[in-house]
């Protein structure tokens, strides 16, 4: 049977790993809206798949106006700061080396314990 350990994750560890989640959800939901190439691209369409009749493709794509190009490196530069928070908290340091992967494996699943 694995072993399973409590850990007293502090408040601000807590917040950041939910600030990193809800993050990286706004991003991925951000880069649905946009076009599929960052810089005005050609499309292409492949050549048809034997047996399927399918045929890959895309459309031309605008690129990125410098709204959504400025708004990308924000969600970047708050993703890479939350990231570094998260793994650089000092909170890391009182878990025996054996069982940070589990302590991070139980960080990133805390806040379903929270809600429950």
């Amino acid at each position: 049977m694995p072993k399973t350990t409590a850990f007293d994750f502090p408040q601000e560890l807590r917040e950041a790993q939910i600030s990193l989640h809800e993050t990286r959800a706004a991003y991925e939901q951000y880069a649905k809206t946009l076009p599929w190439s960052a810089e005005p691209m050609p499309g292409w369409e492949g050549e048809k798949q034997l047996h399927s009749g399918y045929r890959s493709g895309k459309a031309d794509s605008p690129g990125y106006t410098e709204e959504q190009a400025a708004k990308v490196v924000d969600f970047q530069a708050r993703l890479l700061e939350l990231s570094i928070t998260v793994s650089a908290h000092p909170f890391w340091d009182s878990v025996d080396v054996g069982d940070r992967v589990e302590a991070r494996m139980a960080l990133k699943h805390a806040h379903e314990l929270a809600e429950a």
